[in-house]
């Protein structure tokens, strides 16, 4: 007799899957920019991260409401150590000399993900902030108003935490030591400003997708 083999996958394993998955998306492949928007002469580009950004807010949201705050802490701890691994390997990746066979393709590979330390710092520490105010900001607002409004905590929280996640990102990406204060600040807040407002945007879109994950989870903590 063969034995049942049980394919059941636990779905607090499976959103922290996702949130790992849109982490290491964002970190990886977040450098490549793509034209959203055409107004006159002027393009607006964004990065191909502006879809997996809020998918990670938003699992945040889902967890603290299920599970309490300090299993969305543990996450989110989680989720640091591995961007820690993929940097660590990819600069020991692109260190290694290629075998013959892959010499063609070894300029391409290191340009990938060989980005600049500036960017993948800046990333980081973005990331580390922004993900950690957006668990405290959803947390805080859920003691003042209770449980009803998710769709308000949720937003509000990813509001705040996205535009300290796309400020700090900007200003160590792309501060510019040789300029001055006030040109710098003009500059980049042109940058952050509508980055903000569409990170915003893809928020209020995935609202639906928070209720979900949440009766979807809770379903499975009542039994």
């Amino acid at each position: 007799m063969f034995k049942k083999i049980d394919l059941k996958i636990n779905k607090l394993d499976l959103i922290i899957s996702i949130y790992i998955a849109c982490v290491a998306i964002s970190e990886l492949m977040g450098g490549k920019t793509f034209p959203l928007l055409h107004i006159g002469k002027f393009t607006w580009n964004a990065s191909v991260a502006i879809f997996v950004i809020p998918i990670i807010f938003s699992i945040n949201d889902a967890i603290v409401e299920v599970y309490g705050v300090a299993r969305a802490k543990s996450v989110y701890r989680s989720s640091l150590v591995t961007i820690v691994i993929f940097m660590l390997f990819s600069f020991l990746a692109i260190k290694l000399p290629p075998s013959v066979r892959f010499k063609e393709s070894e300029v391409a590979y290191d340009l990938i993900f060989g980005m600049s330390a500036r960017i993948a710092f800046a990333s980081l520490i973005a990331f580390t902030i922004s993900d950690f105010v957006d668990i405290i900001v959803f947390q805080k607002i859920r003691e003042k108003i209770g449980k009803k409004a998710l769709w308000l905590r949720s937003n509000l929280s990813n509001f705040v935490s996205q535009f300290i996640d796309t400020c700090v990102f900007m200003f160590l990406a792309f501060y510019a030591f040789n300029k001055g204060v006030s040109d710098n600040f003009s500059f980049l807040f042109s940058l952050i400003i509508p980055y903000w407002l569409l990170k915003c945007f893809m928020s209020i879109i995935e609202t639906p997708f928070v209720y979900l994950a949440v009766r979807w989870l809770k379903g499975e903590v009542k039994k």
